[in-house]
């Protein structure tokens, strides 16, 4: 991710280590992993490879063209040994263990994109909401085959992601290719890259909208202000809630676990499985409703990842929402982080998490219960329909109201349902449910 210098795309990442200055620790002092202690108990040391390893070395340092000190190749070789476990497994260091807390307090530097790696190249997990990416018109989906120029093909994530780091300010021209079209280039500026989490606002009288962008350390807080608002703005109770995680790449699983606590009153949130005890993690509603059980819509879409999972998962297993748009990204791992001496740290994968009624979400993603793909509106106008107000002697109402002709409607205000195809059915859907139910 560009926000995320050289880290592998989706970090949904809990603390588990004494010291470690994330302030997200899925689970209390039980589940702490001091560095170097071990998962299991300790193998006999291989002896053959180990010998193979210390002669490797020293034919580079005898043979290779340049020299090369022994630092460099001890931590290419740390390197190389976590990238080939999974995608999100990795060796942080200093820069990158400091921009992974940075990410999670909502503020770094970067454009603003979710990037993964595929079939070589680097691919466009989501961009970022009011992000330099974003208003460039980056999509999900978007391979990146140059920067600058360069081909990214065969780049490491490594290689490519600190190309497009760079001063603030300074632009940076990426070549993009969507749907196999045509390459185009977009050239946009870095910036100091600060999201806000949560978005909400009243689509219409009692339709509330709530958006999340990423999952941060304070996402939970914001939601339960958020719902407050809507309700207050509203002036009774609402008739229906849509949370919008479309795009977002996940974040910190905390966040997801308050978020959907928000919405339902008993029952799993989600568990963890995984080799180690500290892995071994539950997570269930404490009670405090605070959404008043109104009719909810969930969107997804292949940008949502994650911790977003993890909240459409349980939301959809509880019978809670119904939950729209198209299959989910589909990662359904958990990373550690485990802080080592001189500032860097490992990344690496112990669990995959599981929905309340034991779904893996990893390389499958959540299916929505109702697919709607995204579209485009278009507005036609009504025409000049010539109705019964607009005849002369028209006879007037019974009960008193005030006539209608032709035109007496207005011109009604933008909103974001007007051009968005899958919120305007999200909506439609919530308005259907709340007549249904008398609301």
């Amino acid at each position: 991710m560009l926000h995320l210098s050289r880290l592998t795309s989706l970090a949904l990442t809990i603390a588990l280590v004494i010291g470690a200055p994330l302030a997200f620790a899925a689970q209390p002092a039980p589940a702490v992993a001091p560095a170097g202690t071990a998962a299991t108990s300790k193998a006999p040391l291989p002896l053959e490879e180990l010998r193979t390893f210390a002669e490797v070395m020293d034919r580079i340092k005898a043979a290779y063209v340049e020299p090369v000190d022994d630092k460099t190749l001890l931590e290419n070789a740390i390197k190389g040994m976590l990238s080939n476990l999974d995608p999100h497994s990795a060796y942080l260091g200093p820069e990158d263990f400091t921009e992974l807390q940075e990410s999670t307090s909502g503020e770094f530097g970067g454009l603003g994109i979710e990037v993964g790696a595929e079939d070589g190249f680097i691919k466009v997990v989501s961009p970022i909401d009011d992000t330099p990416a974003s208003k460039a018109g980056i999509q999900a989906g978007d391979f990146i085959v140059k920067i600058n120029g360069q081909p990214t093909r065969g780049q490491t994530m490594t290689e490519a992601v600190d190309k497009m780091r760079g001063k603030i300010g300074q632009k940076i021209t990426l070549t993009l290719v969507r749907d196999g079209g045509t390459p185009f280039d977009v050239t946009l500026a870095r910036a100091v890259i600060q999201v806000k989490s949560v978005k909400a606002q009243l689509l219409e009288t009692g339709y509330a909208y709530i958006r999340i962008t990423q999952f941060q350390v304070k996402t939970g807080e914001e939601v339960s202000k958020a719902l407050a608002k809507l309700r207050k703005d509203n002036g009774k109770k609402l008739n229906g809630i849509i949370l919008d995680l479309r795009n977002n790449p996940g974040g910190v699983l905390q966040a997801a676990v308050e978020v959907v606590d928000h919405f339902i009153t008993k029952g799993l949130i989600v568990y963890t499985k995984g080799r180690i005890a500290n892995s071994e993690l539950r997570f269930s509603a404490t009670g405090k409703d605070e959404s008043e059980a109104v009719p909810m819509v969930v969107l997804i879409n292949g940008g949502s990842a994650s911790a977003s999972e993890i909240v459409a998962g349980a939301l959809q297993d509880q019978k809670r929402a119904v939950v729209m748009g198209t299959t989910s990204f589909g990662k359904g791992s958990v990373q550690t982080v485990l802080p080592l001496n001189n500032d860097r740290a490992l990344k690496i994968t112990t669990a995959l998490y599981f929905t309340p009624n034991g779904r893996s979400i990893q390389a499958q993603g959540i299916v929505p219960d109702i697919e709607v793909r995204k579209a485009k509106i278009t507005n036609e106008a009504d025409g000049d329909y010539f109705k019964e107000a607009d005849l002369q002697g028209h006879l007037g109402n019974g009960n008193g109201g005030a006539d209608k002709p032709t035109g007496s409607g207005g011109k009604a205000k933008a909103m974001p349902q007007d051009d968005d195809y899958q919120l305007a059915q999200a909506l439609s859907l919530l308005k259907g449910l709340s007549i249904t139910s008398g609301r």
